[in-house]
């Protein structure tokens, strides 16, 4: 999976809006299939026009506190990309260092906020903050 600054960085150098549709579209291809048993309504993010599931799963001794990795999938490829975008800045790390980073900035740094549609940005505050609650949850479970 690309890390969130060479994505960061592709963004910069594909001019046209049409090249960085097609770049998300691709790094969505490149993430991994989910699980068949992780297609449930539990991993259903609530409040994406197009159906986005996401798998949290937490290691909960990690070095810094629970550790946090991601699966996920959308029967959208622009979504797709988009998750894709969230695990490169997200899965992989500790709870409090996904609380402490702002995916929006990110989000529209790479100018992606003026170029999606407000439904597929509204999506994308979705998928942030489920995925912000489940590092919130196991940073509760942890200090108990």
């Amino acid at each position: 999976m690309a890390h969130i600054d060479d994505i960061i960085d592709n963004f910069s150098v594909l001019d046209e809006w049409d090249d960085r549709y097609r770049y998300l579209i691709e790094l969505g291809r490149e993430l991994p299939p989910l699980a068949a048993a992780a297609y449930t309504d539990a991993n259903k993010v609530q409040g994406c026009t197009s159906q986005v599931w996401l798998d949290t799963k937490v290691q909960p001794d990690g070095a810094g506190g629970p550790m946090l990795t991601f699966a996920g999938d959308s029967d959208a490829h622009i979504v797709r990309g988009l998750i894709a975008v969230l695990f490169a800045i997200y899965s992989g790390n500790s709870a409090r260092d996904i609380l402490a980073v702002d995916a929006i900035i990110l989000f529209e740094r790479m100018g992606l906020r003026e170029h999606l549609t407000p439904q597929r940005s509204n999506g994308f505050r979705s998928m942030v903050e489920r995925i912000r609650a489940d590092a919130r949850a196991a940073l509760a479970v942890a200090t108990v």
